[in-house]
């Protein structure tokens, strides 16, 4: 009641707040959470910029897991608290810590800022807070420049006027000059008759000439003090690559640091260079998309990704790891691959799609601490593959699995049962979509599935199931209590004549329901078994593509 209340009143204020930095001084520290998710859930990038340009605390964290209800960032308000983060170096600010992990929405929705947006605007916030910097000690070496430039000509006049009069004594100008002399740094009776201005001058052309002046300058420069450190998930791609690598070779306030990498259609080499530029500390994942990398290209950055000691999370997607056994050398790069994947001590999370390796997951999966989680779509599983994978040490701690788009059959059920039995304690999320389950395999699994009762998701989209087989499945999901969400398929009698006896999963996806055929009724018979058996919790939705 207190929170709603205190939420209630902070959008009120945001939202007639009069634009001037004035009003925070009536703020207590403690409300400025609360006025800034406001600003972001309103819209309102002026309060957003004022709030974060004055933020009182050393962390200041604006992204986070999406919850439902939650909204997309808007554009302008993430561009404002960019903008006054760099305002807010030069007024002293608090902020040490500023961390945009999990702020992104989706790319090109609306007016939010999507990742690789979010990425870019970071990365450009570091350059221009070095800039930034640049200009200020060019200011106040210009001032300084003016200041002793003032108090030369006030004693060279001084002087002139001294030797005019002929009242000076030749200690004090002995005196006098040994004071110009020491500090334009030169020795010569002739400097010291010249004029001050004259003497700086060569002074300048000097130090640049002889003494590397200007790089020194330039290496002050850059070994400023870092002020505050960014926090992102970086998005980079062939557009953005450029402009990531600037900012992370940048030396200046803003240190950036890299929480999730995505990387999508850039080169080995590119790849390489990026995880060299990375700090070490804080890499939680790394996800690699429709890059040709070979089992070559893989085998050459595991190393890198090794230094990580925080990596628990590796992702590739469409990578091309085509095995030929006629590949001259193809063993050796496969050894290569298995001792690259056992140095990833920490990692909990493979996900591998459509990699064309196909009797090879015991190299892919020769890692020293169990996963946790394991998504292997399009993978071609051979009956090899899925025996190895039932026996191993990642079968007991298995939290989620994905084995969609790998056809099961008679010879795969027993080493699928036996998965299954190992992961019964621990698998929540389970996913079998597009595997070919008729309704003969599917009942020799409904045992094997009702045995996992922390199973909170079930998925079995795509697969050539009749009504009576949906209905076993129904029958089946409302006896585990965990379960919240079934993804079951259309039932063959759904669709227009002419499938195959044994439909793929693209002719299902691509094939034309029949219109004829109430698509509703389907719903209501799953959805009386529900009822009948008191589960008002568990969703059964055929969305495939809405599904989470």
């Amino acid at each position: 009641m207190v929170h709603c209340l205190v939420s209630l009143c902070a959008r009120e204020v945001v939202r007639s707040h009069s634009s001037s930095p004035s009003w925070l001084v009536w703020v207590p520290r403690e409300l400025y959470r609360p006025l800034l998710e406001a600003a972001f859930a309103s819209g309102r990038p002026l309060a957003v910029g004022e709030l974060a340009q004055w933020w009182p605390e050393r962390t200041l964290r604006v992204g986070g897991p999406k919850t439902k209800g939650s909204f997309s960032p808007n554009r302008l308000c993430v561009q404002a608290l960019l903008l006054a983060v760099v305002r807010g170096l030069s007024d002293q600010c608090a902020l040490q810590v500023l961390d945009l992990c999990g702020l992104h929405g989706d790319e090109g929705t609306g007016d939010s800022m999507g990742g690789w947006s979010l990425t870019v605007a970071a990365c450009t916030m570091v350059v221009q807070a070095k800039a930034g910097v640049k200009r200020t000690q060019k200011k106040d070496g210009d001032r300084e420049r003016k200041r002793i430039s003032a108090l030369e000509r006030e004693m060279d006049l001084k002087r002139e006027r001294a030797q005019k009069n002929g009242t000076t004594k030749p200690n004090s100008d002995d005196a006098s000059n040994r004071g110009v002399t020491g500090f334009s740094g030169f020795t010569s009776e002739q400097d010291l008759t010249k004029g001050v201005r004259r003497r700086m001058e060569m002074e300048r052309k000097k130090g640049t000439t002889e003494t590397g002046l200007d790089s020194k300058v330039d290496k002050k420069e850059d070994n400023c003090d870092v002020l505050a450190h960014v926090r992102a998930d970086l998005f980079v791609n062939a557009r953005s690559w450029e402009r990531v690598r600037v900012a992370l070779t940048t030396s200046g306030p803003l240190k950036l640091q890299c929480r999730y990498l995505r990387v999508e259609e850039i080169s080995v080499s590119s790849i390489r260079t990026l995880l060299s530029l990375l700090p070490r500390i804080g890499l939680l994942g790394v996800d690699i998309r429709y890059t040709s990398l070979g089992v070559a290209g893989l085998a050459e950055l595991l190393p890198l990704l090794s230094s990580f000691p925080s990596l628990n999370s590796l992702r590739l997607h469409y990578c091309n790891l085509d095995f030929r056994r006629d590949q001259f050398e193809q063993e050796d790069t496969l050894r290569d691959l298995s001792q690259g994947l056992a140095c990833l001590q920490e990692l909990r999370r493979l996900s591998l799609t459509a990699l064309r390796l196909p009797g090879q997951l015991r190299v892919l999966l020769s890692l020293p601490q169990p996963l946790e989680i394991l998504e292997l779509p399009y993978l071609s599983l051979s009956p090899s593959d899925l025996a190895y994978l039932s026996c191993s040490h990642h079968a007991s701690a298995l939290q989620q699995l994905d084995l969609s788009e790998n056809r099961l059959e008679d010879s795969t059920l027993p080493s699928i049962r036996r998965l299954l039995s190992q992961a019964s304690s621990s698998l929540q999320h389970l996913s079998l979509s597009g595997c070919g389950l008729t309704d003969s395999l599917l009942g020799l699994l409904l045992p094997s599935f009702g045995c996992c009762r922390a199973l909170k998701s079930l998925a079995l989209a795509l697969n050539p199931l009749s009504m009576a087989g949906l209905l076993d499945l129904v029958q089946m999901a409302v006896r585990l209590p965990n379960l919240r969400q079934l993804l079951y398929p259309n039932p063959l009698e759904d669709y227009q004549p002419g499938l195959p006896d044994l439909p793929s999963s693209a002719q299902l996806l691509d094939w034309p329901l029949d219109e004829s055929t109430d698509i509703n009724m389907t719903s209501s018979q799953l959805n009386r078994v529900l009822l009948d058996s008191g589960r008002t919790d568990l969703l059964l939705t055929c969305d495939l593509l809405n599904y989470d």
